[in-house]
């Protein structure tokens, strides 16, 4: 039976978040349910200068992860449907990322607004006790936003900012190894297996050798 991950992406600017995310899930061999709000398309439109649509996702898919998916198994939803798969329980799925969280999508998550099939997939995810993480990279943070992604913690998810380390690449790191590395933090708090980044070992310098 068919299990994939769902990756909602909302309209906070990471847009290149969630495409090494994706393509992490890819590497890794699992399928992925795609779920791109309206507000991300604006976003990924401005940020990278390609359309995400709904007629033509699979090739505007291929051109913004900049690979061939013909064998990739990913299947997309658009997040007005609101009886889509990932609507439901009874859906199987391993779990969800929602990378970028925008401050919007992560209020409408914690208070079970399900405005869109994003928020409602990730509703759905946390009540049947999956693994659910979170990339929020709004800042500085309101109060508010702090109590939503609490609420998101005590609700069983994995608050996860868009914060790099620098320890697996160094102070030179370039713009893709940091975003590597936040997607590889996602990767490993689903369990997902990836060589994104190089792990701390121990030994300081060990980045530069």
């Amino acid at each position: 039976m068919r299990e994939p991950w769902v990756v909602g992406i909302s309209g906070a600017s990471g847009t290149p978040y969630a495409a090494a995310v994706v393509r992490g899930l890819l590497d890794a061999g699992e399928p992925v349910d795609l779920i791109v709000s309206r507000a991300a398309r604006l976003t990924l439109l401005d940020e990278t200068g390609r359309p995400f649509r709904d007629a033509h996702w699979a090739d505007d898919l291929a051109g913004w992860l900049d690979r061939d998916l013909a064998d990739a198994d990913v299947r997309h939803w658009p997040a007005g449907d609101l009886a889509a798969g990932p609507s439901s329980g009874s859906y199987p799925a391993r779990g969800m990322v929602v990378v970028p969280a925008s401050t919007a999508a992560c209020a409408g998550i914690a208070i079970g607004l399900s405005k869109d099939l994003l928020q409602r997939a990730a509703e759905v995810n946390l009540k049947e006790r999956r693994p659910v993480a979170v990339v929020p990279r709004e800042t500085p943070v309101t109060r508010s936003h702090l109590e939503h992604l609490i609420a998101l913690h005590d609700a069983g998810a994995v608050v996860l900012p868009a914060s790099p380390g620098f320890y697996g690449a160094g102070a030179a790191a370039s713009a893709q190894q940091l975003v590597d590395f936040v997607a590889g933090k996602v990767l490993d708090a689903v369990g997902v297996p990836h060589t994104l980044f190089r792990r701390w070992s121990g030994q300081l310098g060990a980045a530069r050798d």
